[in-house]
């Protein structure tokens, strides 16, 4: 770990032993930590790379205030991972069918800019997704024009068990023992986008209603006590719920599409593991109650499982916390991007990404080299910079990728 000081700023203490930490993000991560309600320190995980609000890869303990745009707009985000009672060597030579099936079983992408003919969302809502939204409800939805609005446009159970664009995927994995893994990453879809949107103009707002000035407009906050915090908190956790469903969903249906290709019952589920990577929570440290961000960050107390995925072409972990309290309990949410996507579709071909990508089914085509295994850090130095953090208790490896 190293620790990084400024002028007017708690310390930063960073898990960037042999990894890249960008001046923008460094930049990013002190501005943060000038802020009066940041508690004790900002602590930075070995994925950090620069996003909006906050970097991506920060864990953020606060009194007092909460920021927004640092939760960001995918309220959370997160993986789920369950392995099955299926060894490797049941799984076709060719796993052509399986991604097809997964494909069809799931909708992905987004096409027609999210419209009626968007391929990424229901058209005929299944039956357990009415079952999973009736059990959640809508009561924080209706609270805000700009949320209602969205509702009335675009149904929320029309993105549940979706997998979106970008960084999410749907994988199966081989862990050491060649038993098979389904993992996937997606987070609260449309509707955590419109909350997350809400709440960060609602917080800027409030910074020009009050006449304060911050070094970045994205630090914008919402002061505890206000009824915008309070709204707030009510939405996120919703949409944070949201997301966990989401996930649920999904996997059974993966599970459901494994078994109608393999002909069989569908392989039962021995450990399912589940955590959110871009969220808040109300936490104990160093003897206080504090609001935790993690943008980017998996919490890892002492025992908590966590899953940090590589890129599509390398390995990915199944991992257990060890509890370190410099971290706030945290830890990587993955290899963490070195490069932006615009940089990616420069410098990366069709071809490296084939060839980066040997042995994993999956898409390749240059609408992907954005996700590219190149575009993101070499994940075993991410764990390696976070050997204090976790303890590695599976190795996988993909051999089957579905992108959005």
């Amino acid at each position: 770990m190293k620790v990084f000081t400024a002028p007017n700023t708690v310390p930063v203490k960073a898990w960037v032993d042999g990894v890249e930490f960008e001046e923008s993000a460094r930049e990013q991560t002190h501005n943060l930590a000038s802020m009066p309600f940041i508690y004790k320190h900002v602590a930075v995980m070995p994925d950090v790379h620069w996003g909006m609000g906050a970097t991506v890869g920060s864990v953020i303990a606060t009194k007092g205030a909460i920021i927004p745009a640092a939760v960001g707009v995918d309220i959370g985000c997160g993986m789920i991972a369950a392995k099955l009672k299926l060894p490797a060597e049941l799984l076709p030579d060719s796993l052509v069918k399986i991604r097809s099936e997964i494909e069809r079983m799931v909708p992905h992408g987004r096409t027609d800019n999210g419209g009626p003919s968007d391929r990424g969302a229901w058209h005929d809502i299944p039956k357990d997704v009415e079952d999973g939204l009736s059990v959640l409800g809508l009561g924080p939805l209706f609270k805000h024009e700009r949320l209602k609005k969205y509702v009335a446009k675009r149904d929320p159970r029309s993105h549940l068990a979706t997998l979106g664009t970008g960084n999410h995927f749907i994988e199966l994995c081989l862990d050491q023992e060649n038993r098979v893994w389904v993992m996937l990453h997606s987070g609260s879809r449309g509707i955590g986008n419109c909350i997350g949107q809400t709440f960060i103009e609602k917080a800027k707002e409030k910074m020009r209603e009050y006449w304060i000035t911050l070094p970045d407009a994205d630090l914008a906050y919402l002061p505890d006590g206000s009824q915008e915090f309070k709204d707030y908190i009510e939405a996120v956790q919703w949409a944070q719920n949201y997301a966990a469903l989401n996930r649920e969903l999904m996997l059974g249906r993966v599970v459901l599409a494994l078994g109608q290709v393999l002909g069989f019952a569908a392989p039962v589920q021995e450990t399912v593991v589940s955590c959110h990577h871009n969220y808040i929570s109300r936490e104990h440290h160093f003897g206080e109650n504090v609001w935790v961000t993690r943008k980017g960050a998996v919490r890892a107390r002492l025992g908590d499982r966590g899953i940090i995925p590589g890129s599509m072409g390398v390995r990915s972990y199944i991992v257990k916390g060890l509890g370190n309290v410099d971290s706030f309990h945290s830890c990587s949410h993955g290899a963490g991007r070195r490069m932006s996507r615009g940089q990616a579709r420069r410098i990366f071909s069709v071809e490296d990404h084939v060839k980066a990508t040997t042995g994993v089914e999956c898409r390749k085509d240059k609408d992907v080299l954005d996700e590219t295994p190149g575009a993101y850090k070499d994940i075993d130095a991410v764990m390696e910079a976070q050997k204090d953090l976790v303890e590695i208790e599976y190795t996988l490896k993909q051999v089957l990728c579905v992108k959005g």
